[in-house]
């Protein structure tokens, strides 16, 4: 584990039990061990949205980007700050930005921020509530997460469910290429370098289900994606299934070059070059809508960690 992880975990609370999920939370962040070891922490407070911030995979490897939670690291670009480990949201919601953030100690309008309402734990799950608050602060939604964690062979998982909640009155969830579930990949992930933003050394391969590999896979609709490559010398990867009651399954996916990976259902304008608005879903006051994904981080290729096959035991 590099120094900035073991910087991250050096004073957590451990409890050892074979096999066991123990999550404890401080009052800013509930933290995550799997057999009394550092798998990764939900942040809900400090930042515009709720992150899960750092991820350790097989081997204790990270495989998130650290910036912007920790600057300045080896290899990694400063682009995009809003692209935060692995987050969920939307960009045009009634109107209102969430997919961008304000800068640091700024206020945009129309660019509104994620508050965690409520968490409580119930054994290897976080159950909280967060609201969707405008940059004047009215509440525009509100949510409901179920985020669980655990262990497939030598690969670890994370569940992460959303329930949507037109709980301010009718709900527009807006046609656009920038949401939802997403993930900035530890940089060694990405298929393409980019030296003049601060990283040099890539090594990342990717495919969906449908067989489409590398930077063509963006845009298009997938049941799975995975991403793998070396990181500090083993070869690990990181998959994500759309659930297959998921409203439009399969979804469509934002999945760059550069390590950025999204499951987005409504950015079709974007993605199959429609009509704007193609894309746009709409909840009348009080209904709820509910999306499931699976994170799976796993030692090798997709191939050998079986991911066609392990999405198949997901879907079932």
């Amino acid at each position: 584990m590099n120094r900035i992880l073991a910087w991250a975990f050096a004073l957590l609370p451990v409890a050892v039990f074979a096999g066991d999920v123990k999550i404890v939370d401080d009052g800013n962040k509930a933290v995550v061990t799997i057999d009394g070891q550092p798998f990764t922490e939900y942040r809900y407070t400090g930042y515009a949205k709720p992150i899960l911030y750092p991820v350790i995979g097989p081997g204790n490897k990270p495989m998130t980007r650290n910036y912007p939670m920790v600057k300045e690291v080896e290899n990694e670009a400063s682009d995009h700050p809003h692209h935060k480990s692995i987050w969920y949201t939307h960009d045009e919601v009634n109107g209102v930005r969430f997919w961008m953030e304000s800068p640091e100690g700024q206020t945009i309008k129309n660019v509104g921020k994620q508050v965690s309402t409520s968490l409580k734990i119930d054994g290897d799950s976080i159950m909280t509530t967060s609201d969707w608050r405008s940059a004047d602060g009215e509440s525009v939604c509100t949510d409901e997460r179920v985020i669980r964690f655990g262990t497939i062979g030598d690969a670890r998982f994370i569940d992460y469910e959303v329930t949507w909640i037109a709980s301010s009155g009718d709900l527009l969830i807006g046609d656009t290429k920038e949401g939802t579930m997403g993930i900035r990949t530890h940089p060694n992930l990405r298929l393409k370098a980019s030296p003049k933003h601060g990283n040099h050394t890539v090594s990342g391969q990717s495919v969906n289900s449908e067989g489409v590999r590398g930077a063509a896979m963006w845009g298009k609709r997938a049941a799975w994606v995975d991403y793998w490559g070396e990181i500090d010398g083993d070869t690990v990867g990181v998959a994500i299934f759309d659930h297959p009651g998921n409203p439009r399954h399969p979804t469509w996916w934002h999945a760059r070059d550069y390590g950025l990976v999204a499951a987005n259902p409504f950015g079709i304008h974007d993605f199959e070059k429609k009509a704007d608005g193609t894309g746009d879903m709409t909840l009348k006051s009080g209904e709820k809508m509910t999306f499931k994904y699976r994170f799976v981080f796993h030692p090798g290729d997709v191939e050998s960690a079986k991911i066609s096959e392990r999405y198949q035991e997901y879907a079932k």
